[in-house]
């Protein structure tokens, strides 16, 4: 170049510049989360006034300052797109969308180009070239701040947040249930949790809810064999002819354990002739009732606590079992009895699911709350066939 600065890092700073105006953006936009929207604007202001740096100087430790600072913005982007950082809240794996995946682009750009402009640090690129690029660079910062602005929040006093149209989040209006319409939404274990942009759900609730999939997802595998469960206390209730086969552990129900993927008082097993797949945890709350508020606050709208008051139980070899539903007068089968509604449970899928991790199973006999007797599987589609 005809001033003989070094081409890549010219690339790198407006970079590196470029990565901290989409994070000071992206600052505004978590508010709702104190701590994490103060390391992001302090990120962004290390990443601009590296950048700056280096385009007046490029003394070395300038230059590896710029490339530390972008190295770990992209690196925590994405380690983020697959774990939570559990100590910082908010900080939770997300599918990546267009403004943080330019960002981290851009910090990654920065990054190599501080890398090569010290190991190479005469290089040079042809002003036309170098030129072309910065402006790329630029208009590509801008146009990841401007799909960001779409993804609004607003905050009411318990510091749960909306998402305007426009954001990758984006969803309508809000169902009888308090919940937005991207709520439930189809649950693959296989990819990020992601519990976000539902209305009225609060930070801390959506934490939990997201520790207790991954604790779930992590620990319940333990039971998969299902010839292994009955020495642990488990037995199954009967239902195979549904096509899932409940196994009920009752010490497990009377224990003090809470939502404990290590002592899950129900297992479901996907039925496959002599097969049995484990599909999802079924925790119970012993003793509470299904509008407690250590079961609602837990995780707000995101859970389906529910009760089944319309099954009918009768004397089984090892125990009660499932004899069917009450019929349309509200009779049970002969021989068996219904006990109306028991205690609130809630199903954790590590399967895959369309109505969320947390879907109640379909069908007729499926769960009811216990306050106006609405379904709580609240997905509009029926994905189910007569299981409980």
């Amino acid at each position: 170049m005809a001033n003989g600065r070094n081409g890549y890092l010219l690339l790198g700073g407006i970079a590196s510049v470029g990565a901290g105006a989409v994070h000071f953006m992206a600052a505004g936009m978590h508010t709702e989360h104190a701590t994490l929207a103060r390391l992001m604007v302090v990120l962004a202001a290390i990443q601009c006034a590296t950048g700056l740096a280096v385009l007046l100087s490029e003394r070395k430790v300038v230059v590896s300052s710029m490339l530390a600072a972008n190295a770990f913005a992209a690196a925590v982007w994405a380690f983020t797109r697959f774990a939570d950082v559990g100590w910082i809240a908010g900080l939770t794996a997300e599918s990546p969308q267009v403004a943080d995946t330019v960002c981290a682009a851009l910090g990654a750009l920065a990054a190599v180009a501080a890398g090569i402009g010290l190991l190479r640090p005469t290089a040079t690129l042809p002003p036309m070239r170098s030129g072309i690029a910065a402006a790329a660079v630029g208009v590509l910062a801008l146009a990841a701040m401007l799909n960001g602005v779409g993804h609004v929040h607003s905050h009411g006093g318990t510091g749960d947040h909306a998402h305007a149209a426009g954001d990758d989040h984006a969803h309508g209006a809000g169902d009888e249930h308090g919940a937005e319409a991207n709520w439930p939404r189809p649950w693959d274990p296989t990819k990020p949790i992601d519990l976000s942009g539902v209305s009225g759900v609060t930070s801390d609730q959506q934490s939990r809810a997201s520790n207790l999939v991954r604790s779930t997802l992590d620990g319940l595998p333990a039971f998969s064999d299902v010839n292994s469960v009955g020495a642990l206390g488990f037995r199954s209730i009967g239902d195979s002819a549904t096509g899932y086969e409940h196994y009920i552990n009752m010490s497990y129900i009377r224990d003090n354990n809470f939502l404990d993927p290590a002592h899950p008082e129900s297992l479901v097993y996907r039925v496959d002739g002599t097969n049995r797949t484990l599909v999802s945890a079924m925790y119970i709350a012993n003793g509470k009732k299904i509008d407690d508020p250590s079961l609602v606050d837990f995780g707000g709208s995101l859970m389906q606590w529910h009760v089944h008051d319309n099954l009918c139980w009768k004397a089984g070899d090892n125990g009660p079992v499932v004899a069917g539903v009450l019929d349309a007068q509200g009779n049970c089968p002969p021989n068996s009895i219904n006990p109306g509604s028991g205690n609130p449970m809630v199903h954790v899928w590590i399967a895959p699911h369309q109505c969320g991790p947390f879907a109640a199973l379909e069908g007729h006999g499926a769960g009811q709350a216990s306050a106006d007797g609405r379904r709580t599987d609240t997905c509009s589609h029926d994905h189910g066939g007569g299981h409980k």
